[in-house]
């Protein structure tokens, strides 16, 4: 598994862990945010209207109507990211991530409306009947690029697994067993099969499901939310502060956390933000493109409102549940993943400064420190050997190694710093290290006014959250199947993706985070690239849009000139 995750994650920091996207994607939404002078802003009241039906017309073409587009495309954005994946932003770069994510929500705002406009105005009727769209209907028929449409569509089937599928059901089944203790194999089975049930029905079961069940559970997460932040309220303003101060310093090591920097702290807050809101990837275009209306713009409107909701109002809510609790920089008891787990030549000691520089270069680098090689000697659990582990990027305490829930007596093979892989299907090891993903947020909940029941919140949370994501992630894989092959070989791609869906719930967690890192990159670079390829077409088909919505609605007044070429 270690070696697996090493492979992808050089692979990932070539694309999507790069500073090159990184700055393509924020780039393009400064782009067309000065471009299209702030439409986030200008347009954000008119898109409420849109959605709530105001300016809807009998007989427009589609398969869903502007909220139920609008809750399908939100419930494959408001998933996993939203919970886990803030965590591991802060866990990674320190609370300055947050400020990162937030930045990209907003000018990923722009570039939402941009791609939901293009791709529905290319949409096509499916041989079922049913309307198919998204960014690779626009590449083939306007940009006449068909070979980077199959680009598009395949690195969309390959991202509805590392987006969409698996670590959605990972988080689930993770916080399942560390909350309720039940077995990971077990949520993952019993969710395969009532993933298998809805999926079946296409998007109109589908929009459904997903109508009724995106406005229950945000209700939910932001009351329980809340609940942490009031119950902690003197640390609301710290917290603040200390996204604030930390966006062009860097965080220096406090606690347990060894620090991050200034590069980092970027990079993991556009990363995440964008495996948050999926602004540029070109997912949500393929469910709007079902939207009943004959006003591709007005599509866009729609649109506008996801990033907002799911980033800027939902990711900042949990970014300060995690710290005002102040659970972020803790150390806590856990098991330890071994793709998270590397062992020192030498024992170590936070309360030694020298030692703690070096943890801190060692964790931001990942050198100035020898690894391991030998065997670690082991007695009732305790390791025997002088010397240190980091876990989570953490200096591990209190570390003890089983075998079959018994304390483990015997020796264990080290190579490099990794235990080899034999031992690993073997022995559990362990301790008190810091967390991230999903069991930081549970922790962070458990610090509120009903206690350890918070974490209850956050295993349902994400059990709604994750699952109406995979629902609607498999809708976008089956959309670029019909893309590529035709509507009849959709079965076959479901029928995977079930199977897919169970697996990746006894998965390692880290190797599935980092696969989902390149598979949103593979699918975002190519629409990106279409989509500042028609940047003139998007700003004239504005401009379309309101002289005939003036021309229908004289009696309402736009807030702005409208310009003729």
């Amino acid at each position: 598994m270690q070696d697996l995750n090493q492979i992808l994650l050089t692979l990932d920091s070539y694309i999507g862990g790069s500073a090159w996207f990184v700055y393509l994607l924020l780039g393009t939404g400064l782009f067309f945010t000065v471009y299209l002078k702030f439409p986030q802003i200008k347009y954000f009241r008119h898109s409420i209207k849109v959605v709530m039906g105001k300016y809807d017309k009998k007989g427009d073409k589609g398969d869903t109507s502007h909220f139920q587009a609008l809750t399908t495309a939100l419930s494959g954005t408001v998933g996993t990211g939203n919970i886990a994946g803030v965590a591991l932003a802060i866990h990674l770069g320190g609370p300055a991530a947050l400020f990162w994510m937030l930045l990209t929500a907003f000018l990923g705002m722009t570039t939402k409306f941009v791609e939901v406009t293009l791709s529905h105005k290319y949409r096509e009727v499916a041989a079922d009947g049913s309307i198919s769209g998204g960014p690779m209907y626009y590449m083939k028929n306007r940009l006449n690029m068909k070979w980077l449409a199959i680009i598009f569509a395949v690195a969309t089937i390959i991202s509805s697994f590392g987006t969409g599928n698996l670590p959605q059901v990972n988080s689930i089944a993770n916080a399942m067993h560390s909350t309720f203790g039940i077995d990971t194999m077990l949520t993952g089975g019993i969710l395969a099969v009532l993933l298998g049930f809805v999926i079946i029905g296409g998007i109109k079961r589908i929009a459904k499901v997903t109508e009724k069940l995106v406005p229950i559970m945000a209700f939910i997460y932001i009351i329980g939310s809340f609940l942490v932040i009031f119950y902690n309220y003197d640390n609301i303003i710290p917290s603040i502060l200390l996204v604030s101060s930390s966006i062009f310093t860097g965080t220096a090591a406090v606690g347990g956390f060894l620090g991050a920097s200034i590069a980092f702290a970027f990079n993991r807050g556009v990363n995440r933000g964008l495996f948050s809101n999926e602004a540029g990837q070109g997912s949500a275009p393929i469910a709007h493109a079902a939207a009943r209306t004959s006003e591709p713009v007005s599509e866009g409107m729609v649109a506008i409102l996801e990033p907002f909701i799911d980033t800027i109002i939902i990711c900042m809510i949990t970014g300060m549940v995690i710290l005002s609790s102040g659970v972020w920089n803790e150390k806590h008891m856990t098991t330890f993943q071994y793709t998270d787990l590397v062992v020192l030549d030498n024992s170590y000691a936070e309360d030694n400064s020298d030692d703690k520089e070096r943890l801190t270069e060692f964790v931001l680098s990942g050198n100035s420190i020898p690894l391991f090689t030998g065997d670690l000697e082991v007695t009732d659990g305790i390791i025997q050997n002088d010397l240190s582990l980091i876990h989570n990027r953490s200096l591990a305490e209190d570390v003890s190694i089983y075998e079959n829930d018994q304390a483990y007596s015997g020796i264990v093979s080290v190579s490099n710093g990794v235990v080899s892989s034999s031992d690993q299907s073997r022995f559990t090891i362990k301790g008190s290290s810091l967390l991230h993903s999903a069991p930081l947020t549970a922790e962070a909940f458990s610090r509120s006014f009903i206690g350890e029941y918070g974490k209850y919140i956050v295993s349902i949370g994400l059990l709604l959250f994750a699952f109406s994501t995979a629902i609607s992630w498999s809708y976008y894989g089956g959309r670029a199947i019909t893309f590529l092959w035709g509507v009849k070989y959709e079965k076959y791609y479901r029928i995977v993706y079930v199977i897919g869906f169970f697996i990746a719930s006894f998965t390692d967690t880290t190797l599935i985070w980092t696969f989902s890192g390149i598979a949103i990159a593979l699918m975002t670079l190519p629409n990106l690239f279409g989509i500042l390829m028609l940047h003139k077409e998007m700003r004239s088909s504005i401009r379309s849009y309101w002289v005939n919505f003036s021309k229908n609605h004289p009696e309402i007044k736009i807030p702005f000139k409208i310009k003729e070429d």
